[in-house]
């Protein structure tokens, strides 16, 4: 049966480059649909009734939706390149920190955001962003995923090139390299696999919509 893979998403959005950058790393040909948020499309919405968000992988009709769940669906059916752990205890690890990049790193670099660097706000972020530095310490290896990037690494995408953006457009200090040295080497070498520097977007365009969108009046 012929693979019809699509991918729903906008560029800008963390959550959809993760499924690009898995998508990439397995090497598998896919179409992306690129939507409009603001005028959700009559395919969003049937694929993604609950709740109605990006991004939404369909394969051969088949629609799943969540990057975490696609990212796992995507390394279920298409072998090669691993994304999860083999080992049951490392898997569990794996899936533990991805789901805390969601739970704990995102919504508190959303709250810096949203409060243009409030002081509590950054302190939150920088909590969060420790016990990062700290598993990657404790690893010693050059991504979270050992010599490789995994599940985790693709998760915390937003972290290493997303929070850059950020900075820049809001002149906010969220990632201070002094304060995270293993954080800011991993960032640097992660952007920088084929896998994942070809599925970022252009930065300066995420830089012109946070300052669009966040900046000071």
């Amino acid at each position: 049966m012929a693979n019809e893979v699509r991918l729903y998403g906008v560029t800008r959005s963390p959550f959809v480059c993760r499924a690009v950058i898995a998508l990439n790393l397995k090497g598998i040909k896919y179409e992306f649909v690129e939507q409009d948020l603001s005028n959700k499309s009559a395919d969003l919405l049937k694929y993604n009734p609950v709740y109605k968000k990006v991004p939404v992988f369909v394969h051969n009709g088949n629609p799943i939706s969540e990057s975490l769940v696609i990212l796992e669906y995507i390394d279920e059916v298409w072998k090669g390149v691993p994304i999860l752990p083999q080992d049951a205890y490392e898997k569990a690890q794996a899936r533990f920190w991805a789901k805390f990049m969601d739970d704990k790193c995102f919504p508190a670099v959303f709250k810096a955001v949203t409060s243009h660097g409030e002081e509590q706000a950054v302190a939150e972020v920088h909590e969060a962003l420790q016990f990062l530095e700290n598993e990657l310490k404790v690893k010693g290896s050059k991504f979270f995923g050992g010599d490789n990037i995994n599940l985790v690494d693709i998760a915390a995408t937003f972290v290493a090139f997303w929070i850059g953006a950020v900075e820049e457009a809001l002149g906010i200090e969220l990632l201070p390299k002094d304060k995270f040295p293993k954080l800011t080497e991993w960032s640097d070498n992660y952007v920088n696999c084929k896998a994942v520097k070809d599925s970022l977007p252009p930065r300066e365009n995420l830089v012109a919509i946070y300052k669009k969108r966040f900046g000071k009046a």
